[in-house]
């Protein structure tokens, strides 16, 4: 079986396994009645078509299948006529991480629906008509075109038209939307939790308190859209995830490797840490500049693997800033990451279980320099003119995260009723969240950030000081040593499945999140059991 892709008709059709393959997609198309044949209309454009081909793989990398799908030329679309509203809602990483670390706790399993071609459930408010499919054209018709009943892939608006009437069928089945996340629903009563689900374009997580109503929910689902039950979850998103007693762990060693040998590191010697203690890196180094394309694709295909390694998000963070003026230093940086990859392939984070639900966040800068499950480093907007309000601006920039972090796990049935705590190593930020004091060192700073003053006020959050060894967000910020870091990403939760069984100790007292970073600013939240 064929591994390569055709790019075009003329190249697939040489071949069994594709044809069969773009056989099998039209006969989907027919059987959901997506279109039908009409004379070609005047004074209105029809869209061209074409075929798009991928090799569909498994967890481990061998294939799955050949998938041929048709698709619509969508750029040639006018709007406002060809359509009006596009926007569709995904999921955040952080709400499917959230909900990992929720069912974890509570000792449920993650189920997983894959909705057979989920774009041509939509039903379309505009008329649109296409050409006939190159190889399939209707003999003695073959003037004629295809007026849409729904949706196809391709077009702007069919991501769209799917998610109102997947949104319409939920809630005719009694969920409850989540406000802060328009791709959670929630179904629960007066004591408990029932089921929630989480929209990813066409994929459906499924969790509940009880399996029988899972399956109920399953076979509801099946009478409307054709779906695949996948069972447990195991592979999402590039994301191998493994459900066990002790909780579950999230990893990326199939994506690793594959980058790995992508740029020709697979026997590279492993690195301690993904950044060289005292680095300095800038664009002005008189260093030889390299190809950019090679840099940037691998400083994205790290920035994809962060998904589940926090413990390399500062060194990515840190080179995603010279991929406009990258040269041999960069690079030679960049393969470091790779080598610490290499050295760390089974590791992952790991959601457990413990006694108690609460949210604790962290937050840290490197001014002029617990098992988690939402985490991001970014450099900072604007020039600090102190490390007190370098550590003020990372601590608001938390505290946005920790208030929707809050009213997601409200909607979840997992209220936090005392106010989060926000743990800072800089007394100056805390005092500053507490009080106008400093008025000199502080009135020059934008009245958004202030608000950190207002949810304290509301018992949302509550700026607490902490001492720097017991910072969690320094993992994010800085290079470190090898001892300081290895108990650094214990501590936020990376760990290895595989190689040791003590790992799975390391998710027992929390399971924690990371949020919003910055290098300047860098933020951890944790959600503890």
């Amino acid at each position: 079986m064929t591994l390569v892709e055709p790019s075009c008709y003329a190249e697939a059709v040489k071949e069994k396994c594709w044809k069969e393959a773009m056989e099998a997609e039209l006969k989907m198309i027919q059987k959901n009645d997506t279109w039908e044949l009409v004379n070609r209309p005047e004074n209105r454009k029809v869209i061209g078509v074409k075929w798009v081909f991928r090799t569909k793989t498994n967890s481990d990398g061998s294939l799955n299948k050949h998938k041929a799908r048709l698709v619509v030329k969508g750029y040639s679309q006018q709007q406002g006529v060809d359509f009006f509203e596009t926007f569709a809602p995904v999921a955040r990483l952080d709400t499917i991480r959230l909900l990992f670390a929720l069912t974890a706790q509570k000792q449920w399993k993650v189920h997983q629906l894959d909705v057979k071609l989920a774009f041509l459930k939509g039903f379309l408010k505009e008329e649109i008509f296409i050409e006939q499919p190159e190889g399939f054209e209707v003999s003695g018709e073959e003037h004629k075109v295809y007026r849409l009943k729904k949706a196809l892939y391709g077009l702007k608006q069919a991501p769209r038209a799917w998610y109102d009437r997947i949104d319409a069928y939920l809630s005719r089945l009694g969920f409850t939307k989540s406000i802060s996340e328009p791709t959670l629903y929630v179904k629960k009563d007066e004591k408990e939790t029932l089921l929630i689900v989480s929209l990813y374009v066409d994929d459906l997580l499924v969790t509940g308190s009880k399996d029988e109503l899972i399956e109920d929910f399953k076979k509801q689902m099946q009478d409307i859209f054709e779906m695949t039950d996948l069972g447990l979850m195991t592979y999402f998103l590039g994301m191998e995830v493994n459900q066990g007693e002790q909780g579950i762990f999230i990893s990326q060693q199939a994506f690793a490797l594959k980058v790995l040998s992508k740029f020709s590191m697979s026997k590279c010697k492993p690195a301690s840490t993904p950044v060289a203690l005292g680095e300095k890196l800038s664009s002005t180094s008189e260093h030889d500049r390299i190809d950019e394309r090679g840099y940037r694709s691998l400083v994205g295909c790290l920035l994809y693997l962060t998904a589940t390694r926090p413990d390399i998000l500062y060194a990515v963070g840190l080179l995603s800033r010279f991929i406009y003026c990258c040269n041999v230093a960069h690079f030679k940086a960049v393969k470091r990451v790779l080598r610490y990859v290499k050295g760390t392939l089974n590791f992952g984070v790991k959601f457990g279980r413990s006694k108690e639900l609460k949210l604790v966040g962290y937050s840290d800068s490197d001014w002029s320099r617990i098992k988690c499950f939402s985490w991001s480093s970014k450099k900072q907007q604007i020039v600090a003119q102190s490390t007190a309000e370098a550590e003020y601006i990372a601590a608001a920039t938390t505290v946005n995260q920790a208030i929707w972090l809050r009213k997601l796990l409200d909607d979840l049935n997992a209220r936090q009723m005392e106010a989060t705590e926000i743990k800072v190593d800089n007394q100056s930020a805390v005092t500053i969240a507490k009080n106008p004091v400093f008025h000199g060192k502080t009135k020059h700073f934008k009245i958004r950030y202030h608000f950190v003053r207002e949810a304290k006020l509301a018992k949302e959050i509550c700026l607490v000081h902490c001492c720097s060894r017991d910072q969690l967000a320094d993992v994010l910020t800085k290079p470190l040593a090898a001892g300081r870091f290895e108990c650094l990403r214990e501590e936020i939760g990376v760990c290895c499945l595989v190689a040791k069984e003590e790992c799975s100790k390391v998710a027992t007292s929390a399971a924690t999140c990371m949020l919003p970073c910055n290098h300047a600013s860098d933020q951890v939240v944790q959600l503890r059991y």
